[in-house]
């Protein structure tokens, strides 16, 4: 159906009138927040005949339901679409086959890259221990309480 084969000035024009009198309802019933709210959506019908909008609204529609119905009832759509399912499968499995080789390998470059090289004949050394970012507090007697404090103080200019 195209476009000019429809009254659309009488069809706005009464969906604007039913929803403006829905709109008065719903401000007896619910007060004047819900029915100022209902008769701003009633005024859009109108609103989109006289400014163009509803013949752009109408053309996106069309063009929408068009391209959806021929990518449901295509076979050649769904030929297109089991290839790329396939696509994504393949991209999947061969993620996964490469990161098992990569455990196989030792660990892969992460792994050599962190081990240090060896002289000649020597076995690689092991990387030592990371020291811990705090160390650990020592247990304190009275007068130890306070000598922190001042050679903290000292360092700082202050006596």
């Amino acid at each position: 159906m195209l476009y000019s084969q429809i009254a659309w000035f009488p069809l706005c024009v009464g969906v604007t009138a039913a929803g403006l009198v829905l709109s008065f309802l719903a401000f007896r019933r619910r007060g004047a927040a819900s029915g100022m709210r209902a008769a701003a959506w009633a005024l859009l019908p109108l609103a989109a005949y006289l400014t163009g909008a509803l013949q752009a609204l109408w053309t996106i529609g069309s063009t929408l339901v068009g391209f959806v119905t021929s990518l449901v009832f295509n076979p050649v759509v769904w030929a297109g679409v089991a290839v790329a399912g396939l696509s994504v499968v393949l991209f999947v499995t061969s993620g996964v086959l490469r990161g098992r080789k990569l455990a196989k390998a030792g660990g892969g470059k992460k792994a050599r890259e962190a081990a240090p090289e060896a002289p000649a004949g020597q076995p690689a050394a092991r990387p030592a221990a990371a020291k811990p970012a705090v160390e650990p507090r020592k247990k304190s007697t009275g007068d130890d309480d306070f000598s922190d404090i001042e050679d903290l103080l000292k360092r700082r200019g202050i006596s």
